[in-house]
């Protein structure tokens, strides 16, 4: 019983400590979403995004390459882009690539796992980060 509790204790110290490490990312993406939202009008969004499925996707995809993230900020992202009435798709697709497709850290990949790895991994990101996000829209029936 009295190693149930350690384990429950270090699982709850462990947790603890990782969601303090989070809390400055996160809290410095939310004043860097407030800040591009403030400073990019809505109308820019609307002449990206044509809400057409695959042109909407890949600039999604795009942006997400680009701009490369974890997980927890993108949803904040994410949560913005539909507030500025982004499609789903577009914002799906940006979701999928930020986490997988890394064009930031692309020279640390190619290095540390060989160049022809990280070019076919990053593609193959790319192209499910599309196919993910038509897919996951087709399923919701939002088109």
């Amino acid at each position: 019983m009295q190693d149930r509790n350690k384990k429950l204790k270090d699982a709850i110290e462990t947790a603890a400590g990782a969601l303090k490490r989070s809390l400055p990312i996160i809290f410095g993406t939310i004043l860097l979403v407030s800040l591009v939202v403030n400073l990019i009008p809505k109308s820019f969004y609307t002449q990206i995004f044509r809400d057409n499925v695959f042109i909407d996707s890949l600039i999604g995809a795009g942006i997400g390459s680009i701009s490369t993230g974890n997980p927890i900020t993108s949803y904040i992202f994410g949560g913005e882009f539909l507030a500025q009435g982004i499609s789903l798709i577009a914002v799906t697709a940006f979701l999928v690539a930020w986490v997988t497709v890394g064009v930031v850290q692309f020279p640390a990949e190619s290095f540390l796992l060989g160049k022809r790895f990280a070019i076919r991994r990053n593609v193959l990101s790319f192209i499910f980060a599309i196919l993910v996000a038509i897919l996951t829209v087709l399923i919701l029936g939002v088109i």
